[in-house]
């Protein structure tokens, strides 16, 4: 029985560090690829389409594990998919401090905000909502004061004055929370309905598994690293 236990939380830990992996993957090509279009097309809302994509990925995440925490790493793997654009155009890490640690203050963010509601996330839609509202709020507002002291780009410069932070929350922290709450419910669903087909698929096909996950991080960060280097 003791063996049994052993290996049951062995795969769970397997499937938590895969979907680290895999989610936090295709956030940070979200970010990079899906980003750089909307920047070069000057399309609007680009942070808030951006941050609703993360909060989905990291929906899923929630509901097929239940694990708050893990939501950080997911934003870390993300975040090391932006910063392929040192070792490719040999800039600083600097190049992407401010979006950088936006996508952490998401992470962060969202898992606080589950970690509080716990199971009341479960079942109930008005509650995923008002979770995903709450964190783009929370993080927008983190970003504002933290963002100002460490790589703040003229636009976000522009905010440091007196009112700005009301201003930025209103220009910014509104628009981050609007698409948190519409596209948390939809990564919860998909991670709900994924929650026993994947741990099936690494039980019975394990190598089908093992492929398909190396395979999607192995196009996100091929996809990152080939917009960056179409930048020079």
């Amino acid at each position: 029985m003791a063996m049994v236990d052993s290996d049951t939380k062995r795969a769970g830990g397997v499937d938590l560090l895969v979907a680290v992996l895999v989610l936090g993957s295709l956030w940070g090509a979200a970010e990079v690829v899906l980003g750089s279009a909307m920047a070069a097309s000057d399309v609007p809302f680009r942070a808030g389409v951006l941050t609703g994509i993360g909060v989905a990925a990291m929906g899923v995440a929630l509901a097929a594990f239940r694990r708050p925490a893990m939501l950080v790493g997911i934003a870390v793997v993300a975040v090391l998919c932006k910063q392929l654009v040192v070792p490719i155009l040999r800039v600083s890490v600097l190049c992407e401090a401010n979006s950088s640690l936006a996508v952490l203050l998401d992470g962060a963010a969202l898992g606080i905000v589950a970690g509080l509601l716990g199971r009341r996330m479960e079942g109930r839609l008005p509650v995923r909502v008002g979770a995903g509202a709450a964190a783009g709020v929370l993080a927008a507002g983190a970003f504002y004061f933290a963002g100002l002291r460490v790589a703040p780009c003229n636009y976000l410069a522009s905010f440091a004055r007196p009112g700005g932070a009301v201003a930025f929350m209103v220009e910014q922290g509104l628009v981050w929370a609007a698409f948190a709450a519409a596209l948390l419910p939809v990564g919860f669903w998909l991670g709900a309905r994924s929650a026993s087909a994947v741990p099936a698929l690494r039980s019975r096909r394990p190598l089908v598994y093992g492929a398909v996950s190396a395979a999607i991080v192995a196009c996100c960060w091929l996809a990152s690293a080939l917009t960056i280097a179409g930048r020079v």
